[in-house]
């Protein structure tokens, strides 16, 4: 009997045990299939983010689950709020960018970018207008630009160049390599058209030019028919007269040398200056010199001293050297003190010629240094004098056609040196 009551009392235990578990592995069920489809719901979300759909969110959740839902719709919050940054921030690139561009096409100067090897990366309308072809992309810069100096591009400093099928304009380019980083190694090519400035510079220069010249022809009448007072040909004349005549003479030749140093300055061509060399003496250059211009020099008491302690030869253009050299020592009168020396100094040194000319006078200031060469520039008005400006300018071109180099040394107030530096 005890046994059929143990044999019962199993019996019912093991049903029991077998419910609970059924009963336990049926909740089991329904939270794991509850898991997956909430991990479904996840990975679609995911995808939906991936494709760029911010709009999504994890509606609901398991229990367990809830905090790592709120995670992701941050994230989701976070991303959209990245998003609208950098569309705004894309925007406003895009202007910038539309801005530049016009900007870029906009500049009267050709702008090109090349890379190390000069082929073309981009360039501004003006450029694709001057060569009226939009296709020169990834092509080499030689095929549409020469440099009439033959120099290469990476050495180009306000040079002349001929732009393909530009005609009849006058180009300049520079070329300024690129400093940034990731542009290291980049050429920028700035073309300038200079065309309407060269047209005026030569309307300019052709009016000068006919001016000065139908100038020389009274004023060369005039020098003959003082030459004929002074000889008496037309009779008698007393002390005075002479002397009279003798200082208009001395003014005439002055303006006839003025009207001559203008006509040569507008002959002078940039860079390029006719010369006709022959071998001269300089002691007995400079002596002439000396005593040409000692009747200006008489105006104001001064003495041009020649000074050479051993004659030597220079290879030169005679009658524009020697213009070059009257010049320098009628600005020595100009701006040197009356009753001062006016030194002519020449030697020769570590295969090299020299020529002084020196004053004791205003000197030359510190800041007009470096722009006394340059084309009408004159310190005249400073010291209420008459200049062109011309003559330092002219004098600069012809010593340079000769390979040589004038340079002017002073102390303001005191003295004044130019010197001709020649090649033996």
């Amino acid at each position: 009997m005890l046994i059929k009551l143990g044999l019962i009392a199993g019996i019912i235990l093991t049903g029991a045990a077998g419910v609970y578990l059924y009963r336990r592995n049926s909740k089991l069920r329904k939270k794991f299939e509850k898991i997956q489809d909430y991990l479904g719901d996840m990975n679609t979300i995911a995808d939906s983010v991936r494709y760029g759909n911010l709009s999504v969110r994890a509606e609901s959740s398991p229990k367990e689950m809830s905090q790592l839902t709120k995670s992701i719709n941050r994230m989701i919050e976070t991303l959209n709020d990245r998003e609208k940054m950098i569309t705004e921030y894309q925007m406003e690139l895009t202007k910038k960018n539309n801005f530049l561009s016009t900007l870029f096409d906009s500049l009267t100067e050709g702008i090109i970018v090349c890379d190390e090897k000069f082929k073309i990366l981009d360039c501004n309308q003006n450029i694709k207008n001057w060569l009226k072809s939009s296709k020169i992309l990834n092509k080499k810069l030689e095929e549409f630009i020469t440099v009439s100096s033959g120099n290469s591009f990476d050495e180009l400093e306000n040079e002349e160049v001929i732009v393909k099928g530009a005609k009849d304009l006058f180009f300049r380019a520079s070329t300024k390599p690129l400093e940034f980083k990731e542009h290291k190694g980049k050429y920028m090519v700035v073309i300038s058209n200079y065309t309407d400035q060269k047209e005026i510079e030569s309307l300019k220069e052709d009016f000068v030019a006919t001016l000065t010249h139908d100038l020389k022809v009274p004023i060369i009448a005039e020098a003959n028919m003082l030459e004929f007072l002074l000889n008496e040909k037309f009779g008698e004349i007393t002390e005075n007269q002479k002397e009279a005549l003798n200082s208009m003479k001395s003014s005439n030749k002055e303006l006839l040398d003025l009207v001559q140093i203008v006509l040569d300055t507008y002959k002078v061509k940039e860079g390029e200056v006719e010369l006709n060399l022959e071998k001269v003496s300089v002691r007995s250059f400079l002596e002439e010199i000396s005593s040409e211009m000692e009747a200006i020099a008489h105006k104001t008491n001064n003495k041009i001293i020649v000074d050479i302690k051993n004659d030597f030869e220079i290879n030169v253009d005679y009658m524009q050297f020697k213009r070059v050299l009257k010049n320098l020592v009628n600005n020595s009168i100009i701006y040197g003190k009356p009753d001062t020396n006016i030194e002519l100094k020449a030697k020769q040194k570590d295969n090299h010629s020299y020529i002084y000319v020196k004053d004791y006078g205003k000197g030359v200031a510190k800041e007009d240094i470096d722009k006394i060469f340059n084309r009408y520039y004159s310190a005249s008005k400073k010291f209420r004098k008459i200049g062109t400006g011309l003559g330092l300018y002219y004098s600069y071109k012809v010593v340079s056609a000769h390979n040589g180099e004038l340079t002017v040394d002073s102390k303001e107030g005191e003295w004044a040196e130019f010197c001709i530096k020649l090649a033996k």
